[in-house]
């Protein structure tokens, strides 16, 4: 079969067929490249047309469709055809050949036939040749850069690992097998974070851009699912699914609260992630920095989750209003600081695992005030900033440490005690 009959109108098989191969050294560089690169055959070819369309135009000017590009990656062949009309008067060189130059190849053809003429490397000169191993450089490199994108994008939620290469005061840049870089942002470490160049670091990847630079793989180690993932890398019966995580709230560096579940009643759920003596949990707790981990049974009695929930404390009673997602819960004094915990990340991550916005009341104080009773002295909005650390009655305030109270929330000393003082004279009256 004619190998250009592709191009030809079978009515008209008059053609010149002269095959002028372009060198063989061009296609084995652009080969040893993408094979460096590790770009397969069929990407290889597709590069090659577009490169050489690409040529083809800067050579004479503009877009035209009467040019195609064949590559043969088997034989290491590139043909470039510029279909042709043999006409008697040419008005445009680039689509139309002159009927006596087309005699010149082959006599019978006439005004009107089709007139192939096959291209040779030599007429588009060393500086075009190099402007194509250019565009292919780029090309590859393109190709690179969305093959990252793609694997890394479908691996958004998932722990990856890496060694530190760069370190900068707000990010740090990660190297990956494969030669995909990461990045973690100051917002996504941990307080306690302190890594060295070359230091391994595991984190989950959260986010995929692709820029100018190429593919921006953002990590973290702060967000919740980091938690849940390290628990389904390190407890066998997550990862077989005896055990299900129901959810995870994290205060980053300080304090996690998991909440795990088993339908199997043979399976104690806590105690098969917390280990003996702790052994299956200690590695998750030293990866994260020794943030304090509670492992909470779930259950579907909320008076019994809150309490759970507010692990360390023990909580005398649970009270409840379904209607506002309000808790009233009752501790022994002794237990008050527990539930609150530091900063008060204890009874605000227990109020996010169940949804109950908590209130805490101390055993044997009858006689106590709702800060919101001294709207008319103290501002609203330094109500609010007690509240946050689980702060709202008056001898809730009282039985604080002033130095406490300044370190934990974000009001002035001075402003402190002026509270304290507006509080005192009610009991004192």
């Amino acid at each position: 079969m004619n190998p250009l009959s592709y191009f030809i109108d079978q009515s008209k098989p008059k053609i010149i067929q002269r095959f002028n191969l372009i060198n063989k050294d061009i296609i084995e560089a652009f080969s040893q490249l993408a094979k460096e690169k590790n770009i397969d055959r069929t990407n290889l070819s597709t590069i090659i047309e577009d490169i050489f369309m690409t040529l083809i135009y800067k050579k004479f000017g503009e877009e035209r469709d009467n040019f195609s590009v064949i590559v043969n990656m088997e034989k290491g062949e590139i043909e470039i055809y510029q279909e042709m009309t043999v006409v008697d008067d040419v008005k445009d060189p680039v689509i139309e050949i002159h009927v006596d130059e087309a005699k010149k190849e082959y006599a019978d053809l006439v005004t009107g036939d089709a007139y192939v003429n096959i291209l040779s490397p030599e007429g588009f000169g060393r500086r075009l040749i190099n402007t194509a191993k250019q565009h292919m450089a780029q090309k590859i490199r393109d190709i690179e850069r969305q093959s990252v994108f793609d694997e890394f994008s479908s691996k958004i939620g998932e722990i990856v690992v890496g060694s530190v290469h760069q370190i900068q005061r707000d990010q740090i840049f990660i190297n990956a097998a494969g030669g995909a870089e990461f990045v973690l942002p100051k917002s996504q470490q941990l307080p306690n974070d302190r890594f060295r160049r070359g230091e391994t670091v595991r984190g989950i990847i959260i986010n995929v851009e692709l820029s100018s630079r190429g593919p921006e793989i953002i990590i973290s180690r702060s967000d919740d699912l980091f938690l849940k993932r390290l628990f389904e890398k390190e407890i066998p019966e997550i990862e077989d699914e005896i055990i299900e995580v129901k959810a995870v709230r994290r205060t980053p560096g300080d304090r996690s609260k998991i909440v795990v579940y088993s339908s199997d009643r043979r399976i104690d759920a806590v105690g098969a992630c917390v280990g003996m003596k702790g052994s299956r949990i200690h590695g998750i707790v030293r990866e994260l920095g020794n943030e304090n981990i509670d492992v909470i049974n779930f259950t579907n009695n909320p008076q019994l989750f809150i309490s759970r929930a507010l692990s360390p404390a023990k909580v005398s009673l649970v009270t409840l209003n379904d209607e506002t997602m309000h808790a009233e819960v009752l501790l022994k004094p002794e237990e008050v600081s527990k539930a609150i915990g530091k900063g008060g990340f204890n009874i605000r991550l227990a109020g996010q695992l169940t949804g109950y916005e908590i209130d805490v009341l101390r055993e044997g104080v009858e006689e106590d005030v709702e800060l919101t009773e001294f709207s008319d002295e103290i501002e609203a909005w330094i109500i609010d900033e007690f509240r946050k650390i689980g702060l709202d009655t008056a001898k809730s305030v009282l039985d604080q440490d002033v130095a406490d109270l300044i370190r934990r929330t974000d009001l002035e000393e001075e402003t402190i005690l002026e509270v304290v003082r507006v509080l005192k004279e009610e009991f004192e009256d």
